[in-house]
């Protein structure tokens, strides 16, 4: 079985038909100003990989596609407030 990939890259390339598909593979890295080995590597990150796209680029395909931010993830995004972070910091000190 195939391990999950990081983004939803190639889901989304797979909905188009195949003249649409061939286009995109050429113009997407052209638009993004990247190889189109490097678009390809980044269709294929697994998801337990260290390795990721720039967040710049990941907004960038999230708008070519048509998603919300936050959509071309594959795994969900915890998010904690800097206050959140703060106080589970100085909790244990103040237990000390």
């Amino acid at each position: 079985m195939e391990e999950p990939r990081k983004y939803k890259i190639e889901e989304e390339m797979n909905k188009l038909n195949l003249k649409n598909y061939k286009a995109a593979s050429r113009l997407i890295p052209k638009y993004l100003n990247i190889a189109f080995n490097t678009f390809h590597n980044y269709r294929k990150l697994p998801l337990s990989g260290k390795a990721d796209i720039p967040y710049a680029t990941v907004v960038q395909l999230e708008g070519i596609f048509g998603m919300e931010r936050g959509e071309l993830a594959n795994y969900p995004l915890q998010n904690k407030s800097l206050a959140a972070l703060i106080s589970e910091e100085t909790c244990p000190e103040e237990e000390a």
